[in-house]
């Protein structure tokens, strides 16, 4: 069997509006924990000066995710603004039903989480309990330091550090 061709491709702002469309679907698959609801226009409310932030923070990044060529998902990272947590954040890593269950996200997530000499944040909804097995399974096999955080910006929000090397 030949092996899948996945690409992890940073995008520029010609991709906002493919990005847009993307976490529609994301959206609604977290609406019923986020207590979201569409607007009147049928779509989800997307916050478009966070959106565009992926393009203009230096820290803050947008990726499409791809199999064999074709569109499978998208990742997007930004720069932690919470008090003393230095890192990057795994913000939303999204994968179309057809690519899940195949290993591609959890590939992903370990690369990125192990790339480079940050420390990242890894975090997701206590309810969301497809992201809690997920999260659960890439964690447990990093090859980096995981270690849980109490952070009370969002008590529904379970928090993970992955560091570079042990923390003391």
């Amino acid at each position: 069997m030949p092996e899948t061709t996945v690409e992890l491709i940073q995008t520029g702002p010609d991709a906002l509006e493919l990005i847009r469309n993307l976490y529609q679907y994301y959206a609604y698959e977290s609406s019923d924990w986020e207590q979201e609801d569409v607007e009147s226009d049928g779509r989800f409310y997307i916050h478009d000066e966070h959106l565009v932030r992926y393009w203009e923070d230096p820290q803050w990044s947008a990726h499409l995710l791809l199999v064999e060529g074709y569109i499978a998902g998208f990742l997007l990272i930004e720069g932690s603004e919470l008090p003393g947590v230095d890192a990057l954040e795994l913000a939303d890593l999204f994968i179309l039903k057809r690519y899940r269950r195949k290993g591609i996200g959890r590939a992903i997530a370990t690369q990125v989480l192990c790339s480079g000499e940050r420390n990242w944040l890894v975090r997701f909804y206590d309810q969301d309990e497809v992201s809690q097995a997920f999260w659960r399974t890439v964690l447990d096999n990093l090859p980096r330091p995981v270690q849980a955080l109490d952070l009370d910006d969002d008590p529904q929000l379970v928090n993970y550090l992955i560091t570079r090397v042990a923390l003391h």
